[in-house]
């Protein structure tokens, strides 16, 4: 896959000197499961991967967001809600998870928001999208960590909170988070580089997840539904679509792994494009992590648009 296969080699080498002292289960390493070790509640998979890495085997994660499960409408269970209420901390967003923002504030947990680190986008409003809204996820756009240098500056406070709560092991924290933040920046650094020089810059997605990711590297989204995954496009929508795809000359609809594709590969198959999978890292696959799903990302992103 061209330059993108070495890339993904450096990052999962990379990865693994991260991880190798994580764990995300209470109990799962002898270490982390040890006496005074932070018990770490974290709302969806992103910032449980900034806590697995900057906490390493200092800390116990309890994620409240099952591994598979779509993030935007997570329901926390009452043994989940007991766990978070005897965290020694949470990482969440708020407004992009009501359920955890509720469960928060009832149980009064101590807690980093990463809304208060990373200055968001204001969410585009979608008139055309057909049906009620049913999923209010506030007036941000949430998917800041598909841009890595955000995600590195929320690296960065994670270390402070973590040292802040565990001051006897505060330099370990502190040289975690600069060891992620140096991972994140390369990650990045990839990025600028593979789609520096591209003949397309437009991506069409299904919804509109990428805003920071296309911000970041100079690229023009056009997303079939909103920010809702689960909201249904008007027929105006599609058409505009169509005519996106006819004039940018277009050659791929990207989907996501954990939403349905119905709708995209519908209308990629009307109009004669393909579909590619392009991950919004707001869950994984078992063996799978944030640094890998985005630098696969990356590969699919250079092809699809003709990069150099």
């Amino acid at each position: 896959m061209k330059k993108t296969s070495a890339l993904i080699a450096a990052a999962a080498a990379s990865t693994l000197t991260l991880t190798a002292c994580s764990t995300t289960e209470p109990g799962a390493d002898g270490s982390a499961s040890a006496e005074g070790a932070l018990t770490v509640a974290t709302a969806f998979y992103p910032l449980q991967f900034v806590a697995e890495q900057v906490g390493g085997d200092r800390i116990v994660v309890v994620s409240m967001t099952p591994a598979g499960v779509e993030p935007h409408d997570v329901e926390l269970s009452p043994a989940t809600a007991r766990q978070l209420g005897t965290a020694d901390l949470a990482l969440y967003l708020s407004e992009f998870q009501p359920a955890v923002d509720d469960a928060i504030s009832t149980t009064g947990v101590e807690a980093l928001d990463a809304a208060e680190v990373i200055e968001l986008h204001a969410a585009e409003e979608h008139a055309d999208e057909e049906g009620e809204d049913e999923h209010d996820h506030g007036s941000s756009d949430p998917h800041f960590w598909l841009d890595p240098d955000l995600l590195a500056h929320l690296a960065d406070a994670v270390g402070e909170a973590f040292a802040t709560a565990d001051p006897d092991n505060a330099d370990t924290y502190t040289a975690n988070a600069a060891t992620l933040h140096a991972a994140l920046e390369d990650l990045d650094n990839q990025y600028a580089t593979g789609l520096a020089q591209c003949e397309r810059d437009t991506i069409v997605t299904g919804h509109e997840a990428f805003g920071y990711l296309a911000e970041a590297y100079g690229l023009h989204q056009e997303g079939i539904a909103g920010l809702d995954p689960e909201s249904e496009p008007s027929p105006a929508r599609i058409l505009e679509i169509k005519d996106i795809i006819a004039e940018t000359g277009a050659t791929t609809i990207f989907t996501e792994d954990a939403v349905s594709a119905s709708v995209a590969e519908a209308l990629a198959s009307d109009v004669g494009v393909e579909t590619e999978v392009l991950s919004p890292v707001e869950t994984v696959a078992d063996g799978d992590d944030y640094i890998g799903v985005m630098t696969r990302n990356l590969s699919v992103l250079e092809d699809a648009l003709g990069c150099e």
